[in-house]
């Protein structure tokens, strides 16, 4: 593709905050957690994150931040009083929107009433819970820490705790997993009343223990069979697909992942954390990467510091010290970096949003756009783009075109 140019827009602006820390890292897990042993360094960590943050000021450019969201790892491992500290300090740094979405995803394992109750009052106003399975021999070959009745009693909780804005994340194709025992784990989360329901297939990743030891899986007819009857159960009580693998209610609709796939700008701070932010001035995208390790990003936490109090802040030999590494995306990588996200949504995306957000003219897809639509994989309306029934469930095979 040639890299004819619009104008690049700023688009909104979320937040991702990182915890690394599980109790026990799961065997198909590829994200950056770490087992913790012995005490979490819970103010340190944060003293860190607002320092992160504080580094990252200046990609902000004046916008609001949207949304939050906090995973991990194990959220939920912190206190109620350590996020009432983020979220206060991140306040008084950057303006929140009226509406702000903040989430955490929280372990089934690690839940509490009251605890609960105090996230609620720290100011996070969506939970996202980790049940995966209620069926005990699932969780166990899963290495999920939580059972059957923690499950339960930690959407109990969270409704009590005045939760109206709750996920629950579930998987399907587990080991040796027949049909009837698929639809038995996602009818109980409708059942559990939730607004918003994330279904996915478990996918063996590298650099797992599955990966080297993989469980045995169901048969493609039985997947097939899981993800034909799951779609339309979740139809039936209302929850809208309105991407892969994820369902809500009426509004419901997750307002930070929404801004990922529609290829909006995001910072990310903690350990391991990505960002993505548009420089509008220089008229270039960045992707961001921080240190990964905990334990390298909290020296690096500790060096900054000790930089402050001997030069001062506005001295600092080191300007970034929580970046592992940042560069701009090629303009020959957005226009496939840009379908990888908008397309995985119902909706699709429009010409302007595609321009606005990548500083490429349409005219760059358009060929490949109108062979897709010959073969009924996608379909144009006005300035609005998005696969056909067909196109959405063969994704992929879509997004191949645009290599």
């Amino acid at each position: 593709m040639t890299s004819a140019r619009t104008t690049l827009e700023l688009p909104p602006l979320s937040l991702y905050i990182h915890v690394p820390w599980c109790v026990r890292k799961c065997p198909y897990c590829d994200f950056n957690s770490h087992e913790q042993k012995g005490p979490l360094p819970e103010d340190d960590y944060i003293d860190a994150l607002l320092d992160d943050f504080r580094h990252d000021l200046p990609y902000v450019q004046k916008r609001s931040i949207s949304s939050i969201f906090i995973g991990g790892g194990t959220p939920s491992l912190l206190s109620a009083q350590a996020y009432d500290r983020l979220l206060n300090g991140l306040q008084k740094m950057a303006d929140f929107a009226a509406d702000i979405e903040i989430t955490l995803e929280a372990n089934p394992g690690t839940a509490e009433r009251n605890k609960f109750t105090d996230y609620r009052s720290a100011g996070i106003n969506r939970l996202s819970l980790g049940i995966q399975s209620f069926n005990p021999q699932q969780l166990q070959q899963l290495g999920r820490i939580h059972d059957e009745h923690d499950a339960a009693r930690a959407i109990e909780f969270a409704h009590k705790a005045g939760f109206s804005r709750l996920n629950l994340d579930i998987m399907y194709g587990l080991q040796d997993q027949a049909l009837e025992s698929a639809m038995s784990d996602l009818q109980q989360a409708v059942a559990a009343a939730p607004e918003h329901i994330s279904w996915y297939q478990l996918t063996i990743e590298p650099n797992t223990v599955f990966f080297k030891h993989p469980p045995p899986l169901p048969p493609e007819d039985t997947l097939i069979d899981i993800q034909d009857s799951g779609l339309a159960l979740l139809a039936g009580h209302g929850f809208e697909r309105y991407e892969v693998s994820a369902f809500a209610q009426a509004g419901g609709q997750s307002r930070h992942n929404l801004n990922y796939w529609r290829f909006g700008d995001y910072l990310g701070i903690g350990a391991g954390a990505h960002g993505k932010i548009t420089q509008r001035s220089r008229q270039r995208i960045l992707r961001m990467h921080k240190r990964r390790q905990p334990g390298h990003y909290l020296q690096a936490a500790a060096a900054a510091k000790s930089q402050r109090e001997a030069h001062g802040a506005g001295n600092l030999l080191n300007r970034y010290p929580y970046l592992a590494d940042a560069g701009p995306i090629e303009a020959e990588e957005l226009p496939l970096e840009f379908l990888l996200n908008a397309l995985r949504l119902r909706e699709g995306f429009s010409k302007t949003q595609f321009e606005q957000r990548t500083g490429l003219s349409f005219a760059l897809l358009t060929d490949r756009v109108s062979v897709l639509q010959t073969q009924g994989l996608m379909e144009v309306s006005g300035d609005q783009l998005r696969t056909t029934d067909k196109g959405y469930q063969f994704l992929n095979s879509v997004l191949g075109y645009f290599v």
